[in-house]
């Protein structure tokens, strides 16, 4: 009997001799195994996507970090100097006020007026110490006539002494008599030199009167500008005790600045060098002087010792007043049209450690046309916080490293992560 191969749905015979009897849409046992190995590698493929994609997150990451900014190197001014706060004064002020009590009957001025020096600009009400002087004088008058009666009965009493001493060298009067003629003499020459004490003592007082008479009338002790006016006409005014302000003169042609400088930085000032300061309503205009004085007692604030720096500016145009806020400016060092860079730019050089004129190297990262980056060191003359000269090393144009691109952006990041993690994140249902 000849066998006859079966044929499975799947098309293929089996061999002759086989026993097994293939069923309709069975899958063969050979295929069933390589499939099965197939879902073995899939774990494996997975896994290695995910490597994959890490390694290109990390590449993208690195290219981040990698990227720089850069500033061009330019030619400007630049300059070190101490910086403090200061305000505005006159540099010079006098307060003209009242010597003698009374009713300030006119007031010539005004806040603002300009006087000569010697100028009237006040009167007080003269007629309580014209009645003084009126009563000096009679009471003087009276003295003076006392006097003449006793220097007459001093002449007397001289005249009688004579006689008395003629009268006892013929024994015809007793020396008791003498003795009391004696006595009378003395007495009419102290009475004399008495009215004579009382006299000067009562000139003195109608001089002084007399003085008084003239405070009554206030003059400008210096030439300068009203700046104060505490009083009114018609106020009466008590200078018993003290001497009451009628104006403030102050001389605004020339300004003193009064810096307030840290204990920090006044080491750093010597007197006589440059300084200038800029206005709040005028920030692009400096007015410049030099430092005259430091004063040595300071000003405590809070526990922050501050000195007073003084330096006086002219003030043709009159637009500096007084109490003006100033920003000041005490010049270290300068230079002009200068190749600069800015501060962040410069490192300290890793490799020559000290120059060889004894100053520090440093050295800069520049940036050339291709795009690749080299280390250049540099020479270093002014430098602030902002910028620095560059004296050697450099040219105008050449790119500067400035800074980390990626750094900012992870700065920024960073801070915004913190701002989040310092907030309560909302309950999730």
């Amino acid at each position: 009997m000849t066998k006859i191969a079966k044929v499975a749905s799947h098309g293929k015979p089996t061999p002759e001799g086989s026993n097994v009897t293939f069923i309709p849409g069975a899958i063969p046992p050979g295929r069933k195994k390589k499939r099965s190995r197939l879902w073995l590698w899939l774990p494996v493929v997975v896994i290695a996507a995910g490597a994959g994609y890490y390694a290109w997150s990390a590449y993208g990451a690195s290219t981040t970090a990698a990227a720089v900014i850069t500033q061009p190197v330019v030619r400007a001014d630049i300059e070190n100097a101490v910086t403090a706060v200061g305000t505005l004064d006159s540099i010079k002020s006098v307060d003209a006020g009242a010597q003698v009590s009374g009713q300030l009957k006119v007031l010539h001025v005004e806040i603002g007026d300009k006087v000569t020096q010697n100028e009237l600009i006040a009167e007080i009400d003269p007629a309580t110490i014209q009645n003084r002087i009126e009563i000096d004088q009679a009471e003087l008058a009276n003295l003076q006539a006392q006097l003449v009666s006793k220097k007459a009965q001093l002449v007397l009493k001289q005249a009688n002494i004579e006689r008395q001493r003629n009268l006892v060298a013929t024994r015809s009067v007793s020396q008791s008599t003498l003795d009391q003629a004696v006595a009378d003499l003395a007495a009419a020459e102290a009475d004399v030199n008495a009215l004579e004490a009382q006299i000067r003592k009562q000139k003195a007082t109608l001089d002084g009167d007399q003085v008084d008479l003239g405070y009554t009338k206030i003059y400008a002790p210096m030439a300068g500008t009203i700046a104060a006016v505490p009083v009114k006409e018609g106020q009466t005014l008590n200078a018993s005790q003290t001497a009451p302000t009628i104006v403030t003169i102050a001389d605004l042609s020339t300004m003193t600045v009064k810096a307030q400088v840290s204990e920090a930085d006044v080491s750093k000032l010597k007197i006589g060098m440059e300084a200038y300061f800029t206005l709040l309503g005028q920030p692009g205009k400096r007015y410049t002087g030099k430092l005259r004085q430091i004063q040595p007692t300071p000003d405590i604030e809070n526990n922050v010792v501050l000195y007073y720096a003084l330096f006086d500016v002219p003030n043709t145009d009159g637009d500096l007043m007084i109490s003006m806020s100033a920003q000041v400016f005490f010049l270290q060092s300068a230079a002009k049209d200068v190749l600069v860079v800015p501060s962040s730019a410069i490192k300290a050089s890793r490799t020559s450690g000290e120059a060889g004129n004894g100053k520090r190297a440093f050295e800069v990262s520049v940036v050339d046309a291709a795009g690749k980056t080299s280390m250049r060191e540099v020479e270093v003359g002014i430098r602030n916080r902002v910028n620095a000269e560059i004296k050697s090393g450099l040219q105008e144009g050449d790119l500067v490293v400035v800074g980390q691109g990626s750094d900012a952006n992870n700065g920024a990041n960073g801070s915004g992560n913190r701002s989040q993690r310092g907030q309560r994140m909302p309950r999730m249902f």
